[in-house]
């Protein structure tokens, strides 16, 4: 205006209303803000995740003193913001680790491992590590332990390894136990691969899971374990004979296995041993009525069953004759320590009311 019109600054500032210091002042701006700028997008890219606020707390952790708001200032100013969607990071999993694409066509081809957790009687939980070979479905080994971790399952391998050698793959999820770096280098050290399966697909790993719902079906589902230790002792040997859980036998292993002979048998026999001549040697091969017989045994009950005289009489008998005398002589057992209540008997042998009410109408046992 004072070049246009040629008037003074005194009478431009009175016209347009601005007081002249304002007018003379001259601007000088923050010094530091070049630099405030470069840190700020300098985190911005190291931390790709961090909005402004976090990335206030960097700046002030780093000797700035700032607040928030002059950080969103520069934000926005810069256009910068926090992706919708981040880059994924690269997994351990390839194409191959699935049991469809990688396939076990023999012995020590492909093994596999998972966890099964459980809890013992007071409420405590422990974990199995099991361990098969999945041609063959043997379970090679269950350790058995409250907490197992990396260096347990090194262990646990490095006992197979000696035992039987290494194989070719092993198969297992992304768990830290299984994905850690001691793990992946010691199975490689020994001339072994690791095939993981894609995170969130237990289905590729079917083998291993497969078994572990057949352990948990027919052992963890109906025992109650007082200790740990109670545990191990009872699980731990029983990974040779989950036999059961083999299918039919595949081309190339033969049928029957050679077994060590058995060590010479003590002439105390276990209590649990049968006689061949005795009736309960019908018996035989039938693992719930003998799993049955052990846990009446258990109770502290005797089984004390006569002997027929004459071997017609033998040949006969079956096991139901023999286990509906033992079933009888058991409730009467319960209901005289109970005074013959049969809510007290039923709680002292573990089963519902109405069961028990059904068995003794089937032995003729209500009066």
């Amino acid at each position: 205006m004072r070049q246009t019109l040629g008037v003074s600054e005194r009478r431009a500032c009175r016209t347009l209303g601005q007081h002249r210091s304002t007018q003379r002042k001259v601007p000088t701006g923050r010094s530091d803000e070049e630099l405030l700028t470069e840190d700020i997008i300098e985190l911005a890219r190291k931390f790709g995740r961090y909005g402004y606020r976090m990335v206030t707390g960097l700046l002030n952790n780093s000797g700035w003193y700032v607040n928030h708001k002059r950080v969103e200032r520069i934000w926005r100013r810069e256009g910068l913001k926090v992706p919708q969607k981040q880059t994924r990071k690269g997994r351990l999993w390839l194409n191959d680790g699935s049991c469809v694409r990688l396939r076990p066509e023999r012995p020590n081809h492909v093994w596999s491992y998972d966890f099964v957790q459980d809890r013992t009687h007071d409420g405590r939980a422990y974990r199995t590590l099991n361990i098969i070979d999945e041609f063959t479905k043997e379970a090679l080994m269950i350790r058995v332990d409250r907490k197992l971790n990396s260096i347990d399952v090194v262990d646990a391998l490095t006992d197979l390894f000696i035992l039987r050698g290494p194989p070719e793959f092993i198969r297992s999820d992304n768990g830290p136990e299984f994905i850690a770096l001691k793990v992946r280098e010691w199975i490689g050290a020994v001339g072994a691969k690791t095939a993981y399966i894609e995170p969130g697909s237990p289905w590729e790993n079917g083998y291993c899971e497969s078994f572990n719902a057949r352990f948990r079906d027919e052992l963890l589902n109906g025992e109650i374990f007082y200790s740990l230790r109670e545990a191990q002792i009872l699980i731990e040997p029983m990974a040779h004979p989950l036999q059961h859980h083999q299918a039919t036998p595949r081309p190339g292993i033969p049928t029957a296995r050679a077994r060590k002979p058995r060590p010479d048998r003590p002439e105390a026999h276990h209590a649990l041993t049968i006689d061949p001549d005795h009736p309960m040697a019908a018996l035989h091969g039938n693992l719930r009525e003998i799993n049955n017989i052990a846990e009446r045994l258990s109770l502290g009950l005797d089984l004390h069953l006569t002997r027929s005289s004459q071997s017609e009489d033998a040949e006969r008998l079956n096991y139901k004759d023999p286990m509906d005398n033992f079933e009888r002589r058991l409730i009467e057992s319960a209901l005289s320590e109970t005074g013959g209540r049969k809510a007290n008997a039923a709680s002292l042998l573990g089963i519902p009311r109405k069961r028990l009410y059904l068995r003794m109408k089937t032995l003729n046992m209500l009066d």
